[in-house]
């Protein structure tokens, strides 16, 4: 293992291992971009990918419970493992174990996983988001949650941790716009006003092109308020920022050279799909 693990309990070696192993394998993108910061914040980064991976797979995985109900409760257990470890100070969960060392490690702000986990169970039943406040809150559960426990692992300062929540929320922004006909294939639409008539017919309508040339700006500008996060950070930190926003400002610029029109086959392709964080929505797969 190339990153950093300094604990003497092997359980906690082999969870980190583990967490590691889930990247690389169902999120390669952010796995390389993980890759670019300190190996001293590496696992860290993985533990946090292992736990939010583990809540989709609740979701979404091919292990999933049908019943929205039952997939609700398999996330509340999936939460109560996590807090019950983070009392004990340690956890025999193969994944939840090391979460709960890098908490310890790098004084995580685990309390912002609670309305993370709000936001997953909107997921487990249809999702239709009425408008711009209700996805922002769901947003900010989620992406901005996210980014907010990002933050101390990229050591950025007080003022910046906010910036780096927003960051997030551009980059889940853009995965909604990019994978609108993914997620109506899953009885989900998260994009206000999109015409269900039309994503049904799969249409790429002036409606359609419309609701998605709204949210291209509105994550741009979000892109735009954010530019400052790199500099903002130590020099060591800076790749992986700066690769992730590069990333994903090159699927904005490929959405407008299509005329805004994400229903057309192969759209949802413009990049591996990532988890419901900051970039931290993944390819399905089991843990």
């Amino acid at each position: 293992m190339d990153d950093t693990v300094t604990s003497e309990d092997p359980d906690v070696r082999r969870a980190y291992q583990r967490c590691r192993t889930m990247q690389r394998r169902h999120d390669p993108t952010f796995y390389v971009a993980t890759g670019c910061l300190p190996r001293r914040t590496r696992p860290a980064v993985h533990a946090l990918y292992g736990f939010v991976r583990g809540a989709d797979e609740l979701v979404d995985g091919p292990g999933a419970p049908t019943d929205p109900a039952e997939r609700r409760l398999a996330l509340d257990a999936w939460e109560r493992t996590l807090r019950d470890g983070v009392a004990a100070g340690h956890s025999d969960h193969p994944v939840i174990a090391a979460l709960v060392d890098a908490a310890h490690r790098h004084d995580l702000p685990l309390d912002e996983l609670d309305v993370y986990m709000d936001s997953m169970r909107v997921d487990c039943g249809p999702v239709r988001i009425a408008d711009g406040a209700a996805l922002d809150r769901y947003m900010n559960g989620s992406a901005a949650a996210v980014g907010r426990l990002m933050a101390p692992l990229l050591e950025a300062p007080a003022g910046l941790r906010e910036q780096i929540a927003a960051l997030g929320v551009a980059f889940q922004l853009t995965n909604f716009v990019r994978d609108v006909a993914e997620d109506w294939s899953l009885d989900r639409v998260y994009l206000p006003g999109l015409p269900e008539e039309d994503l049904r017919d799969g249409f790429a309508s002036p409606r359609v092109r419309a609701c998605v040339e709204r949210d291209v700006a509105r994550a741009r500008e979000l892109f735009s308020v954010t530019a400052c996060v790199p500099a903002g950070l130590r020099p060591a930190m800076r790749p992986g920022v700066r690769l992730a926003r590069a990333v994903y400002l090159r699927v904005l610029d490929r959405i407008e050279a299509s005329g805004f029109d994400v229903l057309r086959p192969g759209a949802g392709s413009l990049l591996p799909r990532l988890p419901r964080v900051p970039s931290l929505h993944a390819p399905r797969g089991a843990i």
